[in-house]
This record gives C-alpha cells, structure tokens and sequence, in this order.
C-alpha cells in the first residue's frame, strides 16, 4: 500500500528538487544564523562562511549519515556580553571580540574531550545518564523555548506571517509532489512576493551592498579570563547538542547515537565550532530549525544538508544576495517558524511515547517536571549567572540549567531501570530507543 507521507531520497527526487530542498534548508537557518553576529558585532559573512564549512566538516565526520546544519548558537550569547559587551553608541567592540572567539575555540575543544571518552568508555555507559524522561523533556522545552521568538516576529506584520503559514499547511497538506516537499520555501516566496506588493520590503541594504566580496576573517586572541568565562559553556550546549542529536533520530527514525556513533557527532559539532571560532565566526550547533523542516518534508537525506552548506558558503561571498534574503520581513521567518518550533516540541512528545516512559512513576514525574519548568521558567529570567571570582562569571541558559538537573535527578534517584539499545538496524526503523 503506498503510504500517504513518503520518505524521499535524492534518487527519486533528482538534483533539481535536491537543490530547491537544500535552498529551503538554507532559508530556514538564515535568520536565526544571521541574528547571533547581529547580536554580538561579528561578521555576517564570516558567520555563513564557518556554518557552510562547519557543516561540510560535521558530515565528513559523521560519514555523511546525519541530516544536521550547524548554525549559530545563542547558547553562546551570555558569553559574548561578558567578555566583549558592545560600545555605550552600540557598536561591536572590536577589541576584546577575538578574546571571546578565543573562548569559543576552548569551548568547542571541550566536545573532543567528550567524544574521545565515549569512545573509550562506550556509548552504552554515557547513554544510561541520558534515557528518553530526560531527552525527551529537553526536545520539548527546545521548541517551546524557542516559540515566543515565532510570536514576537510574527507579531510585526501578523498579516504576512498567516499568510507564510497558510501556504505552508495548504501546500503540506493538499498539496502534490514537489508542492508537497517544499512547502517551507513557498511560503516564504509567496509571502515575500505579497510583502513587496505591499510595499513592506526595504531595499537599501540590497543596492548598497558589494555583489561580490570576501567573508573578513579575523583571528581569535587568548586569554584565561574569557576561556574560563566561555568554555565552560559547553558543558550545557553538549547536552543540547545530545537531545539534537536524539530529535533528528526520532524525526527519521535512525539511531544516530549509535551509528555513526555519539563520539563522532560531538567531534564535528566541537571541531566546527573551534574552527568558526578561531577565524572570527561564532560557536555552532546543531539546528532545530532544520529537524523541524525534516519532519515536515519527510526528506531525509544528508545530502541536502550539505547543499545547503554549500549555499550558505555561497552566500558568504555574494554580501548582495545575502542583503536580498535578509530584507526578508521577520514576521514571515516568525510565520513559518509557528510550524518548525511546534515540531521540535512535538518530536519530543514523540521520543518519550515511543520508548514507553513510564509517566505513572513518580521519579519519571519529577525529572520531567523540572525539566520543563527549569528550561522554561530560567529561561524567561535570562538565565542563571554564577560568580566564580571577582571578574569571572559564568551564565547558565534555561535549557543548560534544565539539562544538568534533569541528569542529575535520573542520576540519583532511585528506579534508574533505563539501558540503551545500542543495536545498529539497517532498516531504518530504529530511533534512539532504550529497554526496561
């Protein structure tokens, strides 16, 4: 019987619709990508430039087995405004910015650590503090952290943003073929072209800018205040990293943590990131964004990811068209993000039904509870800062703060009865699983 929802493969679809696919993974990570150099003062066409390579870097790691783009990180953000916080007139400060890509650089090494120790040790003995009540929750609290940001967009032209989102259900929906696959892409155009009639489109930063340039690279500087400040970071942005790693597993139903393994993961998401940090770009991660186009596409080859790697390597040297798709109103990004964000949190649900987690037990209860609570409740406060010296403070995001307690809790309390299942099928049926 054929199936009302086909999983795709780039044999079937062709590199044309390949290339759209890869494009429409290209607009799903360019505003929140671009926002963190905005944010921070660094370079927008550095940025790009070390997510594309830092992408292609993280797939030949991975052997080229895991749908996964490597954006920006807002983890990181807290760590920027410590060690280099912007000018009294708001300009990037430019001085002590290599210092805090210095820091990234560290950060990014920390992953290797990891990596090298579950290689050692086994994924299985790493994987028992990480069952599906505690990855679970995490996966649900990253899209409904993420969704007021989908409210506040969309909220400066809700017009436009409905009508991103209608042609995304319409199309997702009754849609046929290509229609069917891309429906992120044509909402987007369709309520871009709409906002250009309406004459809610600015073109300045389109004419003034350079159609062709080269992506500024600046080195990272090192100090052991803004290493302390930044590095231990990571340790937060790893467990994000996992729970990623988990989502996009349940999303096409393969157990990444086990083949290509959980050590090679981190290995590209450190490597691409002390990379992007040692040239002046910010700290990578793997993106929600881009799990939630999968899960709406249902195309799930690697490949595509890694066209849009190279589009955004493109994008680096053509500051014109990266001008073009940033005049990009933000109320469509927060349209279409209504759909993408309530994935994330649904594939979260997903995770915890699929592997029967046991919601009658009260341990199981008090680790999702905080989970959630921690994730969203911190995160509405800015986080936590902890003072570590006179000068050095370390701030934890919401999802950290919930990341750590929900491993400790599964950690200590009694009923830990979780094993993960380390068995590779070729079928691709198995997600990230663990047995009672």
């Amino acid at each position: 019987m054929k199936t009302e929802n086909p999983i795709w493969n780039a044999r079937q679809l062709g590199i044309p619709k390949m290339l759209l696919l890869g494009l429409q993974h290209t607009f799903a990570m360019f505003g929140a990508t671009v926002l963190v150099p905005i944010i921070t003062g660094l370079n927008v066409s550095t940025t790009l430039l070390f997510a594309g390579l830092g992408t292609l870097l993280f797939h030949l790691i991975t052997k080229g087995k895991v749908p996964a783009f490597l954006g920006s990180s807002f983890a990181f953000l807290g760590g920027y405004a410590m060690v280099a916080p912007k000018l009294a007139d708001g300009s990037p400060n430019s001085e002590m910015l290599p210092y805090a890509c210095g820091g990234v650089v560290a950060a990014g090494l920390v992953y290797v650590v990891l990596a090298g120790l579950i290689k050692a040790f086994g994924v299985k003995k790493v994987m028992r503090f990480f069952p599906p009540v505690v990855t679970g929750p995490i996966i649900i609290s990253i899209g409904l952290i993420l969704a007021p940001t989908a409210v506040q967009s969309a909220s400066q032209d809700w017009l436009l943003a409905f009508v991103a989102l209608g042609i995304i259900v319409v199309c997702n929906i009754w849609g046929k073929g290509m229609v069917r696959i891309i429906p992120i892409l044509l909402g987007i155009v369709g309520a871009y072209l709409l906002a250009i009639v309406l004459g809610r489109v600015d073109f300045a930063a389109v004419k003034d800018a350079q159609v062709v340039a080269l992506a500024p690279i600046t080195m990272a500087k090192f100090s052991i205040s803004a290493i302390f400040t930044i590095m231990p970071i990571a340790l937060a942005t790893m467990m994000e990293h996992i729970g990623d790693i988990a989502a996009i597993g349940a999303t096409t139903g393969k157990n990444y943590i086990s083949n290509p393994g959980l050590h090679r993961t981190l290995l590209g998401d450190g490597l691409a990131t002390s990379l992007a940090g040692l040239f002046g770009g910010p700290a990578n991660t793997t993106y929600g964004e881009n799990t939630g186009v999968l899960a709406l596409t249902r195309v799930y080859d690697p490949r595509v990811m890694e066209l849009a790697a190279v589009f955004a390597v493109i994008l680096s040297f053509v500051p014109k068209f990266g001008e073009l798709i940033y005049s990009i109103p933000s109320a469509i990004i927060g349209g279409v993000s209504f759909i993408l964000y309530g994935m994330i949190s649904a594939i979260g649900v997903r995770n915890v039904v699929e592997n029967q987690v046991d919601l009658t037990k009260s341990r199981n209860l008090i680790i999702a509870a905080v989970i959630l609570v921690s994730a969203l409740g911190f995160n509405s406060i800015g986080g936590l800062s902890i003072p570590i010296t006179g000068e050095i403070t370390i701030t934890l995001s919401g999802l950290a703060i919930a990341a750590i307690l929900g491993i400790l809790l599964n950690a200590i309390l009694p009923g830990n009865d979780y094993e993960f299942d380390d068995q590779n099928e070729e079928d691709g049926k198995t997600a990230v699983s663990f047995k009672v």
